[in-house]
């Protein structure tokens, strides 16, 4: 006897053994539209941050790209965590694939984020907006040490004093209120003050 409570548009035919993927931890298109339409997605964003010597951030990347209609806008490091990823992998992941193999980021001891935002499709339920998804982001402050190349679809990395990243210039550029990110994810390190 079953004791699962269906949803509200389950097909009993939705049970069935589906046949492995031949790329685990990814979804076609059509699959991930699905997913997006009925489910919270998990994310990872990524601050990169350059630090002194006491540990105190001096410097912020910001990413430089394009959108979808040709407007430059600014960005975090971020991408969704695969099936079965640890976050530290999923950091790993982005922050390798948005700023190059040579960037060398000193993930935290314990992936603990600095903040979380929760994005939703339609605005006015939070500051954060994503017209795709309702989707949950883990925000982390990472150092890097190394040279950040740009990969993917980002065009820059663009390094500004805390304060100017904080500030209503740079989050105005910022897509889905990521500027409220940034500075939560910089408050949350003592880097404002």
């Amino acid at each position: 006897m079953s004791v699962r409570t269906p949803d509200p548009d389950w097909n009993p035919d939705d049970d069935r053994p589906q046949p492995p993927s031949t790329t685990p931890g990814w979804f076609s298109d059509l699959e991930l539209a699905q997913i997006r339409g009925r489910l919270p997605l998990l994310y990872v964003e990524a601050l990169p941050v350059r630090v002194d010597g006491l540990g105190q951030v001096t410097e912020v990347g910001v990413l430089l790209r394009a959108n979808a209609l040709g407007e430059m806008t600014r960005t975090l490091v971020s991408g969704r965590v695969m099936y079965g990823e640890t976050l530290r992998d999923a950091l790993f992941r982005h922050l390798e694939k948005d700023l190059g193999p040579m960037a060398f980021p000193l993930l935290p001891a314990s992936p603990v984020p600095a903040t979380v935002a929760e994005y939703f499709p339609l605005p006015g339920i939070s500051p954060f907006t994503d017209e795709r998804q309702h989707a949950v982001s883990l925000v982390f402050v990472v150092p890097v040490t190394g040279t950040c190349e740009p990969r993917q679809d980002a065009l820059e990395v663009t390094w500004m004093s805390p304060t100017e990243a904080a500030g209503r210039d740079v989050g105005a550029e910022m897509e889905g209120g990521r500027g409220l990110v940034v500075r939560r994810a910089l408050a949350a390190v003592g880097a404002l003050t």
